[in-house]
């Protein structure tokens, strides 16, 4: 295995690395980190940054930001600045640079470089409210008919504008062959895969025997699906404890019954023991990886999740968890029953967590990197 010492020699080459936005420490921004790792010398670039609200790594990159930084109540309405991520994204200067690594869900792939400069995008999808998505974030039920037809025409003019810049990218590596997919559907570009990393040293099984709760681990946005798992679990009778913050957390509340705890934002740490003593982890919606049913893994938790997207790469049904096939409440309740009547082997999963571990993650997006940077320009593309 390949870590940050031992990466392949790109020293005398100056690199960039580029994040849509810095608001907290996610999936995506775990990734950047290994990066950060790779690359110590990597300048940081990204639409917007709050400080304080990722990890101590990142936060020393004092990243550099675009103009949406300054708009108003940017902190806490960013996503109201959506039309402008274009031009934010594109009014970086990278002239100085001889590699940029992308590590874009929105905006950030779509980089102006410089001529002799080799861009190399890891990317966790397409933008998904732009293409697939457009009624989970922007539907008449989310945000009123009047503003979603307000909102169709703009977010077609982004899909274009998307699929448009995507040449702009020399290769694409995705996070799972789920997202390999869809860039050729959306990009018509072929994609490597290197799975996301998951800190498999930190998460780690307790002896201790699981609670009777099952927990879910989120952001609270709508393609979760976190309402569908509240159903479920009224309907099975179970414990469902929610950790995560976001849009959705005031309207899950209400959704919630007495045995359904929202829990907010937790520390690392408090989020590992949930890991440990939960009876199985819940995964409702479809996602293009999904870290935190490896972090679960990891810890011996088995998972119950949605037979599509990611989950289909990070779960074996009937021995790291169970997979459901449809998406809906009865669905989801039946597997919660079922679970509670088996058994399984802890060691078996975390085995297959470890298959995902940082270690990993670091040799193989190393190696697509150095790849791409020795390649002879007219070879460079994939």
């Amino acid at each position: 295995m390949l870590d940050s010492r031992e990466a392949p020699a790109l020293d005398h080459l100056r690199i960039a690395l580029v994040h849509d936005w810095l608001t907290g420490m996610r999936g995506g921004e775990r990734a950047l980190e290994g990066l950060c790792r790779l690359y110590p010398h990597a300048e940081l670039f990204t639409m917007f940054h709050h400080p304080g609200t990722v990890s101590p790594l990142l936060e020393r990159r004092r990243p550099q930001v675009s103009f949406i930084q300054r708009m108003p109540f940017s902190r806490r309405f960013y996503r109201h600045y959506l039309p402008l991520f274009p031009t934010a994204i594109e009014q970086f200067d990278f002239d100085r640079f001889d590699v940029i690594v992308s590590t874009s869900h929105c905006a950030a792939k779509s980089v102006v470089k410089p001529g002799r400069a080799r861009h190399l995008c890891y990317c966790f999808t397409p933008m998904r409210y732009a293409w697939d998505q457009f009624d989970a974030y922007f539907g008449a039920d989310r945000i009123g008919p009047t503003a979603s037809r307000l909102m169709r025409p703009l977010l077609r003019r982004l899909a274009r504008w998307d699929a448009a810049t995507a040449g702009r990218v020399d290769r694409y590596v995705a996070i799972s062959q789920h997202v390999a997919g869809r860039l050729r559907c959306y990009y018509n570009r072929p994609a490597t895969v290197v799975y996301p990393p998951v800190d498999t040293e930190f998460f780690q099984p307790t002896p201790t025997e699981p609670g009777p709760a099952f927990l879910i681990v989120s952001a609270l946005v709508p393609y979760k699906r976190i309402d569908l798992a509240i159903e479920a679990a009224r309907l099975a009778e179970v414990r469902l404890r929610i950790v995560g913050g976001g849009p959705e957390f005031g309207r899950l509340r209400q959704l919630a019954g007495p045995t359904v705890e929202l829990l907010g934002t937790l520390s690392d740490d408090a989020v590992r023991e949930e890991y440990r003593q939960a009876r199985a982890f819940i995964l409702p919606g479809e996602e293009e990886f999904g870290i935190a049913p490896v972090e679960a893994q990891a810890c011996g938790c088995p998972v119950v999740a949605l037979n599509r997207g990611g989950a289909r790469e990070t779960v074996v049904d009937g021995v790291t968890g169970v997979l459901v096939d449809d998406p809906t409440t009865a669905a989801f309740a039946d597997a919660f029953r079922r679970v509670q009547t088996m058994s399984f082997d802890t060691a078996a999963i975390r085995a297959h967590a470890l298959t995902f571990s940082e270690q990993t993650f670091l040799s193989q997006l190393g190696q697509a990197v150095a790849e791409m940077a020795a390649a002879p320009r007219e070879a460079a593309r994939w």
